[in-house]
Parts: structure tokens; sequence; C-alpha cells
């Protein structure tokens, strides 16, 4: 049975731009908020666009609702116009590496 919130297109461009494993997200999320001074709870780490696309990754298909199209709709939009189309691994400044790695795309990863 298909979900009707998510069609096969944004399934698929989803997928194609969050290029990091849940596990990845999960512990970039950590670290990133990993600090000398405070270390907030492991399921409080990161921003929370961040913990809503590792829920997502963590999802069936036919599990994801309209929240979870939302979120996948606005990832796939942000990545895009921060990325070329074709996704080729490209490096940049660090901060906009990590604010990318933060919800599911790493710049050098390969496609």
């Amino acid at each position: 049975m298909d979900n009707p919130a998510v069609d096969d297109e944004l399934w698929a461009e989803f997928h194609r731009v969050v290029n990091m494993t849940s596990r990845e997200l999960e512990d970039w999320l950590r670290t990133r908020d990993a600090g000398p001074e405070t270390e907030p709870l492991p399921d409080e780490a990161g921003p929370p666009t961040g913990h809503q696309v590792l829920g997502v990754l963590r999802k069936r298909r036919s599990d994801v609702d309209d929240r979870d199209a939302d979120v996948m709709r606005k990832v796939v939009d942000r990545v895009l116009s921060e990325r070329r189309d074709d996704l080729e691994p490209t490096a940049g400044e660090a901060h906009w590496r990590h604010r990318l790695m933060s919800i599911g795309h790493d710049p050098l990863k390969p496609a």
C-alpha cells in the first residue's frame, strides 16, 4: 500500500540528498554538541531538524506521516539550494559542511 503523504519522487529525492545513515547522523549530532563545559543528553543533541531527519530515516515508508513529509521536503529544498544538483563531493568551509551534516547531508561523501 502506498503512503499518500510521500510520493515516489519525494521518497527517492530525500534518500538521495540525505546521504548519511541514521547511525552516522546520530553520531554526528552527538559529536557536534559535545563540548568541554556541557554535553546534552544523547537524545537531545543537535538541532530539531536533525532529529526529525533521524526519525524519518528510522521509519518504513508506510509509517511516514504528513509531518515527516514536510520535513523531507524542507531538507531536500535546503540541500539542493546549497548544493549543485549532481551532489558531487564538494569541499567548502567547515561550518557549511557541518550545518548540512546536521540535517543528514555530508557534502564530501560521494553520491
